[in-house]
């Protein structure tokens, strides 16, 4: 896990810290760390946010899930769920809603250093959302031909976006409502500590590990505020084996609630031992 917030003075993204949405040119800054042991099979990349609670009942409701399904009734009549990021100026936002416009918008790109040579690390964009979200929950608007910017035309970007929702990506089967890394943002965390899904790193042959033991270099964009909510930024590097991903969350939920379960049957076992065999008829006298 790489932290990149920037609140320790001696820290390269420090200068970002007080960053705003729309800052022109996007602050930039590099963080170099050691691998100490290769990853062998497919790497994970993900970004993680602390202290953002996607959880709050108004931030989980300020969406239009029909208007995502691209039904362009919703698209130019977003639900009055999604107020105040309904409208701006007049024209209906597109994607409407508090979860979108707070989307995260760092830009991470992986470099490895060898010999004082930066060699830049594939990272693949696609395949990081579910499958259901992907073909399902998520539609761009329908109409004449395929031209995003003509079916979002009478619409507008959400407030903090620095571009509309049709120039996400340069793929069309990756742009607008159907964007991946949108998709996956939309998703929101049960949590105030998570992490996303933000970019996959293949394995490219059984001879060489994915990602070599050594140095690397980490370029960051630094688009996001958190300092105003003290909230923290990392980028996590995480593989996978047979039995699954290093992520410890769940089998710790599993003991917590095992071991619960456990205490309380031995207590009311305890409870029913002591008092079951009791004989509740009263003696009545002669």
């Amino acid at each position: 896990q790489i932290d990149y917030t920037g609140t320790e003075p001696s820290s390269p993204c420090n200068k970002c810290l007080n960053v705003s949405w729309d800052s022109t040119p996007p602050c930039t800054c590099t963080i170099n760390f050691t691998l100490e042991h290769s990853f062998e099979s497919n790497v994970f990349m993900y970004y993680g946010l602390s202290n953002f609670y996607q959880n709050h009942r108004r931030y989980v409701k300020s969406r239009d899930d029909s208007q995502l399904n691209g039904d362009n009734g919703s698209l130019l009549n977003p639900s009055k769920e999604c107020e105040p990021y309904r409208t701006n100026e007049d024209k209906p936002i597109a994607p409407c809603g508090a979860i979108a416009n707070s989307m995260f918008n760092d830009t991470l790109e992986l470099y490895r250093i060898d010999n004082d040579t930066r060699t830049p690390i594939t990272l693949i964009k696609k395949g990081i959302a579910w499958w259901t979200d992907k073909n399902v929950k998520f539609r761009n608007p329908t109409g004449d031909g395929n031209n995003l910017t003509a079916l979002f035309q009478g619409t507008t970007k959400p407030v903090n976006w620095p571009k509309p929702v049709y120039m996400l990506d340069s793929e069309p089967d990756n742009n607008g409502f159907i964007n991946e890394d949108f998709i996956v943002w939309m998703r929101t965390a049960a949590l105030p500590t998570f992490r996303k899904l933000y970019r996959l790193i293949e394995r490219k042959n059984n001879l060489q590990p994915t990602l070599q033991a050594g140095k690397y270099s980490l370029d960051i964009a630094y688009n996001y505020p958190v300092h105003s909510f003290d909230g923290r930024k990392r980028m996590i590097l995480s593989t996978i084996s047979w039995m699954g991903g290093k992520n410890p969350f769940l089998g710790i939920a599993y003991i917590t609630v095992g071991s619960i379960c456990f205490f309380l049957g031995v207590v009311l076992l305890i409870i029913h031992h002591k008092y079951g065999n009791r004989n509740t008829s009263a003696d009545i006298p002669n």
